[in-house]
């Protein structure tokens, strides 16, 4: 089950050693600590700790001592780092010294925490955690014609400073929060100073004042801890420690002693986190979710000597896969801006998280050798997600990008205040051309960077948008030496104000009428209906008033010419016919001019009175229109 990848070094002492506890689990974490426990019988009214200095602070923050059988733990001792101008004599209290582990490391830097016991035999279990390397995941994915195979293994290294002798070891894909503590170090807070300057109150106090209430209910009596004669038999009879799950798992209630307590209090034994289930390699872990943690248990013990790392297999599953194409420019690849990746897109399905990892590819073909196809990395990947890992430039294939911008529709956003807002949808089309210059279909995903706030409309199917990411993966298949083009619509609302006599006004309002519009509201249709009505002789009276002005403007063109013809030809007496002539046009020319300014008014005065009747219409109207989703 193990493959081990370093010789071992010989034993020494770790971060916490204990006479007569051995350690037998090994939890370790992805933050730098590691959950140690140690289990056995004690006969005398202490236990002595050897820990190293710098791990003394994890020690006291974390240390849980869970009792099967005896009596209490009071108290926990060790000894404080005091700087004294004179050496520290010898101390007088011998159980504070035990002697030297032989063959210990920096055994100069080893302090003694004493936990007093009270009573003579003790079955203990006792957690805490120190520092420890973090375990690295290590994946291989075997691609063949019915999907993929996903091997897992676990890389552990032993840097404690001891050897572990067939511990319980499990995996947490997680990294909980851990802290230094520096328990062990005094403080001293600063106090404030207070001088005497007599009695003299410089200054008038200011009284406070407590409003009379009832006093608070005294707390319910705590229920003293039954002797149940289960406990009592378990006492008598060594536990055995769950080889597997977390914490302190054991069958029955036990006792947790806390350090410094008196008296022991009564913990119902933690559910199993997993289901012992018989599984087809029993080399493999077993994959459980522990407080919301993905944990790998190993279903045998583990030896991991010091200064040495162990490869172990934690699973192989299979699982859907395949190879195929993602077109994901990156800058660090200059090429992929026109070729894409060859990619591994395989589905989590082994129950747990997947951690970010090196990922080696190899395809197995029947009737030939399995052939490597190239290394990626794998980000941490939950249960049931998706991971298309890159492995290798595709340049068989090759894409080229458009990207064209416009405004289309108008919808009715808002009325308010005799205003009106209208909605248009900010059109991004991007077209990808893919050419596939081999022999064989080809099946590309395109990452399409999303526009923010932009809606995909009507994208092919498969398209897969991640939320989160900023992109979208576009699925395409491409005939060999062929080209297919993939288009992208995305959509982004345009909220602008608009005159209520511009088409787009029109167009919105005449889709909020539709008959089609379920979410119309029957008030606000009634008075638009109205409305309109109003508007469609306004705008009528608006379009005569321009073409009046149009024509006004002619015929002043044509009088100011007329005239500036006939002062050149005032003093030429052989043209007299043709200053008649247009005299003649002048005179109807002006006759036509007085008309249609008299009209002008006439429809000036239309536009003035349908304007406050279009404003009357629309008084107090109020229409909010949902924007689509």
């Amino acid at each position: 089950m193990a493959a081990a990848l370093a010789a071992a070094g010989c034993g020494t002492v770790g971060p916490v050693d204990a006479h007569g506890l051995p350690l037998h689990k090994v939890v370790i974490y992805r933050n730098g600590v590691g959950y140690f426990e140690r289990a056995g019988r004690v006969d005398g009214e202490h236990v002595d700790f050897r820990v190293r200095k710098n791990e003394v602070g994890d020690f006291l923050a974390t240390l849980a001592v869970l009792e099967r059988g005896g009596s209490s733990v009071r108290s926990a001792s060790f000894p404080l780092a005091v700087e004294k101008e004179t050496p520290p004599a010898p101390s007088p209290r011998r159980d504070f010294a035990p002697p030297p582990l032989a063959g210990a490391k920096r055994s100069s830097e080893l302090e003694t925490v004493v936990m007093s016991l009270d009573g003579g035999q003790h079955d203990l279990q006792v957690g805490y955690i120190a520092v420890t390397p973090v375990w690295r995941p290590s994946y291989r994915l075997v691609l063949d014609d019915q999907g993929a195979t996903l091997q897992a293994w676990g890389i552990v290294q032993n840097l404690s400073g001891e050897d572990w002798k067939n511990v319980s070891l499990s995996l947490i894909a997680e990294a909980p929060l851990a802290f230094d503590a520096s328990l062990a170090t005094a403080v001293i807070p600063p106090r404030p100073t207070v001088t005497d300057g007599g009695d003299v109150i410089a200054v008038v106090p200011q009284a406070e004042t407590s409003l009379a209430q009832n006093a608070p209910a005294p707390p319910p009596p705590m229920a003293e801890p039954e002797a149940d004669r289960a406990d009592e038999a378990e006492m008598e009879a060594p536990a055995a420690s769950s080889a597997r799950g977390g914490g302190f798992a054991a069958p029955k209630a036990k006792k947790m002693a806390r350090v410094g307590a008196a008296a022991p209090m009564t913990m119902a034994a933690p559910a199993p986190a997993y289901s012992n289930r018989p599984k087809n390699l029993s080399a493999l872990a077993a994959i459980a979710l522990q407080a919301g943690a993905t944990r790998y248990d190993l279903a045998a013990p583990v030896s991991i000597p010091d200064e040495s790392a162990t490869m172990v297999m934690l699973l192989d599953k299979p699982i859907p896969g395949e190879a195929i194409s993602l077109f994901a420019p990156d800058p660090g690849v200059p090429e992929s801006a026109s070729h894409p990746f060859r990619v591994a897109r395989f589905k989590n399905e082994t129950g747990g998280l997947l951690e970010r990892g090196p990922l080696a590819i190899f395809q197995h073909a029947a009737g030939s050798s399995d052939a490597f196809l190239g290394q990626g990395m794998t980000d941490a990947l939950p249960a049931g997600a998706t991971a298309t890992v890159p492995f290798a430039l595709e340049r068989t294939l090759a894409v080229e990008r458009e990207t064209d911008y416009r405004e289309e529709g108008a919808r009715l956003f808002k009325i308010e205040g005799e205003q009106l807002e209208i909605a248009r949808d900010v059109v991004t089309t991007t077209k990808y051309r893919v050419r596939n210059g081999g022999a064989r279909a080809a099946k590309v995903l395109v990452k399409h960077p999303r526009v923010g706030g932009a809606r995909l409309v009507s994208p092919p199917a498969g398209t897969e948008d991640n939320v989160g990411t900023g992109s979208a993966l576009v699925p395409t298949t491409v005939a060999p030496n062929q080209t297919a083009t993939l288009v992208v619509d995305e959509r982004q609302p345009s909220v602008r104000g608009v005159d209520w006599l511009d088409p787009l006004a029109d167009d919105a309002v005449r889709a909020y009428l539709a008959p089609t519009n379920k979410t119309v509201d029957a008030a606000a249709a009634r008075a638009l209906t109205a409305a309109w009505a109003i508007r469609k002789t306004l705008l009528a009276a608006t379009d005569d008033r321009n073409a009046i002005s149009a024509q006004e403007a002619d015929l002043r063109r044509g009088t100011e010419e007329t005239r500036a013809n006939l002062k050149a030809l005032e003093k030429n007496g052989a043209a007299a016919d043709l200053r008649a002539k247009l005299t003649s046009r002048l005179s109807a020319d002006s006759a036509q001019l007085d008309r249609l300014t008299k009209r002008a008014v006439e429809v000036d005065l239309s536009i003035t009175e349908q304007r406050v009747r279009l404003k009357d219409a629309l008084h107090g109207l109020k229409v909010v229109v949902p924007p689509e989703t």
